[in-house]
């Protein structure tokens, strides 16, 4: 195995690893509206993931910058075609971190209000954003001989495309409700199980469709095993849900996606962006990679980096691991912010 392909392994490590832990946030996200009945449960609802969804976007950060270092190319054609896209999903993750932070700054309701709808939208816009975006990049895109890609906007909302983008929404709904009845107490606890059980077979409809699809299209043996331990665990996270098994079903949804996505990341490889125009103009694991001086570099240092962070990011989780409920918030008129909450 070269370097380059160690590389495109760590990545999709770091992608699944993003999808896992950012999934259940922009979950929990979408849930303020449908799932929280008023301020206070959404407050809860705000204070199960106020202790790490800074730290679950590390991962993207890492991600990102991997693929520049490991593949410049690749980042330079996906960030300049996909150049809109990325950008809404960028301004969603800024004013989703910044609606945490100054949601209770101030008592007035419609300040509140305001900022709540903030988390909602800029939850669900990246969670459908980022399955249009990496369905585009399996199915491929008009990339010519320069590496340039050469569509527009809409030859990225391609039925393909738009699917992708409704399982992934699903789905992180889905690893969202199931976490938040991991981690409360209480009405809200029943509540998030029985909207996981339709929740998740909402997505095990979509995500048969998706990532049937994808075999049929761009299948082999491997992603045949990863579609059916997606399927499995998905089907096996509703049953535990709707027996009041939270642990496991979180447990198994997280397998979900991490099968989900290395399914999708085994229909891609050895291309890191196929091109539609013409198959020799893909971007590939060896065309687009850097030097191998460069990646050895790059894996000493993640071979000392990453323990660390791993480490530091579990030890967040067992801090934060108690559940809460309605019981928990107080009534003062100034709240302190939910990011400081246990």
């Amino acid at each position: 195995m070269e370097l380059h392909d160690v590389w495109f392994v760590l990545i999709a490590v770091l992608w699944t690893g993003y999808f896992f832990l950012e999934g259940f946030d922009f979950g929990v996200g979408v849930l303020t509206r449908p799932l929280a009945r008023d301020r206070r449960e959404r407050r809860v609802l705000i204070n199960t993931i106020g202790p790490v969804w800074d730290g679950n976007e590390v991962w993207l950060l890492t991600a990102g910058g991997a693929t520049f270092a490991a593949f410049p190319d690749w980042y330079a054609t996906l960030f300049s075609g996909f150049y809109l896209p990325l950008l809404i999903i960028l301004v969603c993750l800024i004013i989703r971190g910044v609606a945490f932070e100054y949601r209770a700054k101030r008592p007035e309701e419609k300040w509140q209000t305001n900022w709540e709808r903030a988390i909602f939208w800029t939850s669900l816009i990246p969670a459908f954003l980022w399955g249009v975006a990496f369905a585009n990049i399996v199915r491929g895109v008009a990339i010519d001989a320069n590496k340039e890609y050469t569509g527009g906007l809409l030859d990225l909302l391609n039925p393909y495309a738009l699917l992708g983008g409704a399982t992934t929404l699903a789905l992180f709904t889905f690893h969202g409700a199931v976490f938040t009845a991991l981690k409360t107490v209480g009405d809200i606890r029943v509540r998030a199980r029985a909207l996981a059980v339709r929740l998740g077979l909402l997505t095990a409809a979509l995500a048969v469709a998706f990532l049937g699809r994808t075999q049929l299209d761009r299948g082999d043996t491997a992603t045949l095993i990863a579609l059916a331990v997606a399927a499995l665990a998905l089907l096996a996270a509703v049953r535990a849900i709707a027996a009041g098994r939270e642990g496991w079903s979180f447990t198994l949804s997280g397998v979900t996606v991490v099968a989900a996505v290395a399914m999708l990341f085994l229909a891609l490889y050895p291309n890191v962006m196929p091109s539609t125009l013409d198959p020799a103009w893909s971007l590939t694991v060896t065309n687009s990679a850097s030097s191998p001086y460069t990646l050895t570099i790059m894996t000493w240092l993640a071979a000392l980096a990453t323990p660390l962070v791993l480490l530091y990011q579990g030890w967040t989780y067992w801090v934060f691991r108690k559940r809460i409920g309605t019981q928990h918030i107080s009534d003062t008129q100034h709240p302190e912010p939910e990011t400081t909450r246990t």
